[in-house]
């Protein structure tokens, strides 16, 4: 399998973020004429999402790598596969989605059971304090995150971190939108008995 194309070090590190969907159309549109300077500014745009989607959803660094590349593999690859009925956001993650759910069946570290919505996300001695540091308060909320199932994970990090609706975390995860509000609504429960006060101040 041929490799896609990496942008140097400097392209890569800048940081992403939201961005405007008719724009992110017109660079996979030159993708598909596998246009170099395209698959950059996607590149750009959106390494740093989902290497922050894929660090939540896999434990060890490697998989992390695999995961990423494979995924700016298909976008650079198979770019005319995006047929437009969503944006090209959602298109990403569902392709970085399904390849890390790939890799967690191959990973022999067992995931917690998505039926046991009683257990807390963290233990009490886990839990942060009102006057944590920013970097252990990070760490509190990837301990907590960590303790949900891969599915109930994956709709917390898309909704909080991500910006995305339900209707489109149902495209990315292919499951009704219904799936993903219950998802999220375990999830949440899960996650309030970790940290004090209101949950949308943590994350």
């Amino acid at each position: 399998m041929t490799p896609a194309p990496k942008p140097s070090p400097r392209l890569a590190a800048l940081p992403g973020g939201l961005h405007d969907d008719a724009e992110d159309r017109r660079l996979v549109a030159c993708v598909c004429a596998h246009e170099l300077a395209a698959f950059e500014t996607l590149y750009r745009r959106y390494h740093p999402r989902l290497s922050r989607f894929l660090h939540r959803m896999l434990r060890p660094e490697h998989l992390v790598e695999e995961v990423l590349d494979d995924t700016l593999y298909v976008v650079w690859n198979q770019a005319e596969r995006f047929n437009g009925t969503s944006k090209v956001s959602t298109w990403i993650f569902a392709i970085a989605y399904r390849k890390a759910l790939k890799a967690l069946s191959r990973h022999d570290d067992p995931l917690p059971d998505a039926a046991e919505d009683d257990q807390p996300a963290a233990d009490a001695a886990e839990r942060p304090e009102a006057r944590m540091s920013l970097a252990q308060a990070r760490a509190a909320i990837d301990t907590a995150l960590r303790a949900l199932s891969a599915d109930q994970r994956a709709a917390v990090e898309l909704t909080y971190f991500h910006g995305f609706s339900y209707p489109e975390i149902a495209q990315i995860v292919e499951c009704p939108t219904d799936t993903v509000k219950t998802r999220m609504f375990h999830a949440r429960k899960r996650l309030k008995s970790a940290f004090a006060g209101p949950l949308d101040d943590w994350l």
